[in-house]
């Protein structure tokens, strides 16, 4: 398969063979041969697969409950046409126009944070992970493998930049916020706070809820085959380095960077208890189901419930304080990026300016390639729940942006705007996804302002013919969604993407070329950490701990493995769309 060239493999191939076996993807193959065919034909039209899911993905072996990872095949291409006709010839005309790499949901997570629901787990997986412990070191491994890859898998240029699309932090503490930082720009940390030489969370609680690493009694996780790992505690919260990107960086921010859990309105209320010396652990069937219907209709209420638990509860325990849990605002999230200290290869800032941290308004249009512009949006709102929307002044800023940068529209009435002489094509990058944004509930930040909704912003996007894509994550999933299929000047594709906390833990690469027929492809590529498949339980080598991240994400009775990998169709994908014209 290396040894095919793609002009090879098309010339000697008809055009529907090849969109045959170019469309079979993620779904069952046939045979063996089928799935070699079809990752021939995807190896023929790239310039380089490997390092990608292109080439390989990691699969599960083993008969028993938990099982381990390997090398397995790779993801076909799949080329989705549903908004322009693939035309034949197109690979030896293609421009590139753009690459770069998106991360979402990296979570960079403090375990041993008193304000956090591990003991809600039973609710919802998102309480609590087996393999969150090795978050930092995880994410570590992802940047290492965008640092090995030459560029993008189809127009071969190299990455101008990655976009972190939102909930960078997982409980928005100070701590969490350093982490972030460092993985993203390089340089030595500790996921661990409290006493730095000792765990102190849920994983050495002895509760039988949690997996319990380095304890022999058989608790629920290790029912189901997790294995017990010798001083895996005290290793995952040892010192390490972090390589860092070495390319520029973006952030967008997402409702975990902004609020309790993602979910809670802060107006400062638990500073106290963020900070302070005692963590609960669990709490019995009736409190945690008031707990958890409170995070679902009445965040101030869970507040409370919370301070109520942690003073009276049974299961709490007394840990180290540390002031670097103190939660953060968001003015104080954009002044974070603006230390010299963490600019590593670039822009100052990563999008944010003094600005934007004196008016709180962490939106920005940013340049990706010559010829393609990135607008990043806030679609966070601090009224709580984790859902988003847009306030109107952020609204009308964005359709300025999208003027400024479009040689022509359509009104709300659907004719024709001349504008300006600047015609380039749009990428929207934000963290909530079209049918996640519909929480239109008042913003503290401006309680009189109107809130929009998912469906108003694809509305405004399709009036806008330059914009050729809408990219962001919130849903911890693969899905790719193509809107404006009746109108090819009004399509866009939405491009969701999973998270780096919950299995399959991918990045994707995004690649934008002129296919010089009145068309353009959009590849998208998913990656994995360059962590090895194979793990060793007696092992806790850096390299094996992020091994592990990625295997015992797999492994979470908790987890959604086959809801958030998505399809075929939302993996390695060429989405074509019409070239707008004036």
């Amino acid at each position: 398969m290396a040894g095919l060239s793609r002009r090879t493999f098309v010339t000697g191939t008809s055009v529907a063979a090849t969109w045959a076996a170019l469309s079979l993807g993620g779904a069952q193959f046939a045979s063996a041969a089928a799935r070699e065919r079809a990752l021939a034909a995807t190896a023929a039209r790239a310039v380089q697969v490997t390092g990608t899911t292109l080439d390989q993905v990691a699969t599960p072996v083993g008969s028993g409950a938990y099982k381990r990872l390997t090398a397995g095949p790779g993801w076909p291409l799949v080329v989705r046409g549903d908004l322009a006709a693939p035309g034949s010839g197109r690979d030896d005309r293609r421009t590139g126009l753009a690459s770069f790499v998106q991360f979402s949901d990296l979570h960079l997570v403090d375990t041993e944070s008193p304000v956090r629901f591990e003991y809600l787990a039973r609710f919802t997986g998102a309480a609590y992970r087996p393999q969150e412990t090795l978050n930092a070191r995880g994410v570590s491994a992802l940047v290492e493998r965008v640092n090995s890859l030459p560029g993008g898998p189809y127009t071969g240029m190299p990455f101008s930049m990655v976009m972190a699309t939102g909930d960078n932090t997982d409980n928005h503490e100070h701590a969490e916020l350093d982490w972030y930082l460092t993985v993203m720009g390089g340089g030595r940390l500790a996921q661990n706070t409290g006493d730095p030489a000792a765990y102190e969370g849920v994983q050495n609680s002895g509760s039988g809820i949690y997996w319990n690493p380095e304890l022999t009694f058989q608790d629920e996780y290790k029912a189901k085959g997790f294995p017990q790992v010798p001083g895996f505690l005290t290793a995952a919260g040892r010192p390490f380095d972090a390589p860092g990107l070495r390319m520029p960086w973006y952030t967008t921010v997402g409702n975990h960077d902004d609020s309790l859990e993602g979910s809670l309105p802060d107006f400062g209320l638990l500073n106290d208890l963020y900070t302070g010396e005692y963590k609960l652990e669990g709490c019995n069937d009736a409190e945690a189901a008031q707990l958890m219907e409170s995070l679902r209709r009445d965040p101030a209420g869970a507040a409370l419930l919370l301070g109520k638990l942690l003073a009276t509860g049974d299961l709490v325990r007394q840990i180290t304080p540390d002031e670097r849990r103190r939660p953060f605002t968001l003015k104080e999230f954009a002044k974070a990026h603006l230390n010299p200290a963490v600019t590593g290869a670039g822009p100052y800032g990563h999008g944010f300016t003094s600005d934007m941290v004196s008016s709180g308004k962490l939106y920005y249009t940013f340049r990706i390639s010559e010829k393609v512009v990135g607008i990043s949006l806030d679609t966070t709102n601090q009224a709580g729940f984790a859902d988003g929307s847009l306030g109107t002044a952020q609204l009308r800023w964005l359709e300025q942006q999208l003027k400024a940068h479009s040689g022509h529209w359509y009104d709300t009435d659907g004719r024709k705007v001349t504008g300006g002489s600047t015609d380039e094509l749009i990428l929207v990058f934000s963290h909530h996804t079209s049918t996640s944004m519909g929480n239109l509930l008042p913003d503290p930040r401006n309680i009189f302002e109107k809130r929009h909704d998912g469906n108003e912003l694809v509305a405004l996007l399709q009036r806008y013919p330059n914009v050729v894509a809408w990219v962001n994550g919130h849903t911890h999933a693969n899905k790719i969604t193509a809107h404006g299929h009746a109108v090819p000047e009004r399509a866009f594709w939405e491009i969701n993407t999973a998270s780096h906390i919950d299995y399959p833990q991918h990045g994707r690469i995004i690649e934008i070329a002129d296919n010089g027929d009145g068309t353009l492809s959009l590849f998208t590529t998913l990656i994995e950490s360059a962590a090895p498949y194979g793990t060793d339980f007696g092992s806790t080598s850096d390299t094996n701990l992020a091994a592990l991240y990625r295997e015992l994400s797999y492994n979470d009775p908790n987890g959604r493995v086959s809801a958030l990998l998505g399809s075929g169709q939302d993996h390695n994908t060429e989405l074509l769309i019409t070239k707008p014209t004036r």
